[in-house]
């Protein structure tokens, strides 16, 4: 049996939100079954602290924020050389053999860390438009992984593999009933998920509210899942109330696989993690662009599975609850519309996505000499398969 000390150490930072964290824990898993140990880098955020509570056998370590807020460059310089110390420090104690960014400022001190430290370094790409921490780090890594092949042409990374956004494994079709029963709702009765992301949404929290009276008037037998964020539960949970609605609120949901099961339809911010999971489960949604995303990325995520089918998209700024509720009862009311959005969502959905990043990682650690385990799919058994998926890498050169 090999020590600690000699089985391979594989770094991912995936800090900051829910959206870089999944997606990084999907990966985690894969490298885990492959003999991999795994030390997931993130950020003190809460919504960080809580959701890795499901991370077992993985080491969590927590470096300083390091996001460049509201142009305080000197506080977002002094954070960085922190992190990157810190990160320094972490791989000389223990140097790992690869390194993996999954989005975020959070991500970039451990890349430069693992590089000093000759691990192989990659990154991953969730949205549509690369946000700036990847677009710096992209000439600083072996290969980046996007979700968007729109994101390909925009990262000055020599290769660039389409994969899609990895999702955990439990993220598949489920029987809608026993979800809404799990979740204390009833099992015959459509549901409407109302969701803003990891860390909730103010601007969806006041829209539906604002539209509960139209929905309970023309959806009567509709009840609700609202996961609210941290600031608005309150007041989400008396509107409610107010309309003695059927409706589960919660700040937050850590099983959100049941969250979208129990799903006939959804409300969603237009985050590159969350649209990986509704099209995984196929849940037809109205997706709602966070406007002040930079670049604009959630509309660019929103839009390319609105003109794929895959969704339908409305504006903050130009929403009302008219329209919201048109839309909604588009989608609860017309079954044909929402069986030719479920076959648009199943062609967005990247089952293997985290296999393949794993795989390319684990092919880079074989060729520095690294022995692992046969790479294998959930469930199955050792042997079945030699090291490494074979996976092939589309290279991509960026004038």
């Amino acid at each position: 049996m090999q020590s600690a000390q000699t089985v391979p150490l594989v770094a991912i930072a995936c800090g900051g939100t829910g959206g870089h964290l999944f997606p990084g824990l999907a990966v985690a898993e894969v490298l885990a079954r492959s003999g991999c140990a795994l030390s997931l880098i993130i950020s003190p955020k809460e919504v960080d602290q809580h959701a890795v509570k499901a991370a077992v056998g993985m080491e969590i370590v927590t470096l300083s924020a390091v996001g460049l807020v509201n142009g305080q460059i000197s506080a977002f310089v002094r954070g960085f050389w922190q992190s990157y110390l810190a990160a320094k420090q972490m791989f000389k104690a223990r140097p790992p053999q690869a390194v993996l960014a999954m989005g975020g400022f959070t991500s970039a001190p451990p890349i430069l860390a693992g590089r000093k430290a000759d691990a192989a370094t990659f990154l991953h790409e969730s949205n549509s438009i690369p946000g700036r921490a990847n677009r710096w780090l992209a000439p600083f890594v072996r290969a980046a992984f996007v979700g968007f092949p729109t994101a390909a042409r925009r990262l000055r990374c020599l290769t660039v593999k389409v994969t899609g956004t990895p999702v955990r494994p439990q993220f598949h079709p489920m029987d809608a009933g026993a979800c809404r029963v799990a979740l204390g709702l009833d099992a015959n009765r459509p549901v409407l998920l109302v969701v803003g992301g990891s860390q909730g949404a103010r601007g969806v929290n006041q829209l539906l509210t604002q539209a509960l009276p139209l929905l309970a008037g023309q959806l009567p037998e509709l009840q609700f899942l609202h996961l609210t964020g941290a600031g608005d539960f309150d007041k989400v949970r008396d509107a409610y109330v107010a309309q003695k609605l059927k409706a589960i609120v919660r700040p937050f949901l850590s099983e959100m696989e049941l969250a979208l099961g129990a799903a006939t339809a959804a409300v969603s911010r237009a985050g590159a993690s969350s649209l990986a999971e509704i099209a995984a489960m196929r849940v037809p949604a109205v997706l709602i662009p966070y406007p002040s995303a930079s670049d604009n990325h959630q509309f660019y995520n929103a839009w390319a599975f609105v003109e794929s089918g895959a969704a339908r998209m409305l504006e903050q700024e130009k929403a009302t609850p008219e329209i919201l509720v048109g839309m909604v009862k588009g989608l609860i009311a017309k079954p044909d519309q929402t069986a030719a959005m479920k076959e648009a969502l199943a062609r967005w959905h990247q089952p293997n996505a985290a296999e393949q990043i794993a795989g390319q990682m684990i092919e880079a650690m074989a060729r520095n000499g690294v022995r692992l385990a046969p790479l294998l799919k959930q469930g199955e058994p050792p042997g079945a398969r030699p090291v490494g998926p074979g996976v092939e890498i589309q290279t991509a050169r960026v004038a």
